[in-house]
């Protein structure tokens, strides 16, 4: 099947500057042209959208997408090669959590400090001061 830039973005729910982006950059493969000079998508190119925007909505950066689109085709690589790839994100994944657990804990304390508080002062404008 034979698809338009349109055609294409809405079957894979992503946005047509997206799609030209990926294949300004290699990550997707050229669209054919029609005569009237219009990109035409094929299964192919469909079902590496598909896969690309899977891995970026699992957060994988496009260097890591490039490396996982490679290993999907290459029958050469090493047998884990992926799966080294996959934890060495989630590895990133769970050091954010713990940054953003991090966070959480603060700012629960500023807003319990501030409503527990018979002061005057906002409290939290006053944490936020001391923390520069």
């Amino acid at each position: 099947m034979i698809y338009s830039i349109g055609q294409l973005s809405k079957k894979t729910n992503c946005k047509v500057p997206t799609i030209r982006y990926y294949e300004e950059i290699g990550l997707l493969d050229k669209a054919q042209r029609s005569a009237g000079n219009q990109r035409q998508y094929t299964d192919h190119q469909y079902q590496s959208l598909q896969f690309i925007c899977h891995c970026r909505s699992l957060g994988f950066s496009l260097e890591e997408v490039r490396e996982l689109l490679h290993l999907r085709h290459c029958q050469k690589h090493k047998k884990h090669q992926a799966d080294d790839i996959v934890e060495h994100h989630l590895k990133e994944v769970r050091q954010k959590i713990e940054q953003l657990q991090s966070l959480e804990e603060e700012l629960l304390t500023m807003v319990h400090n501030c409503k527990t508080s018979e002061s005057e002062d906002c409290l939290v404008l006053k944490s936020l001061n001391q923390q520069i």
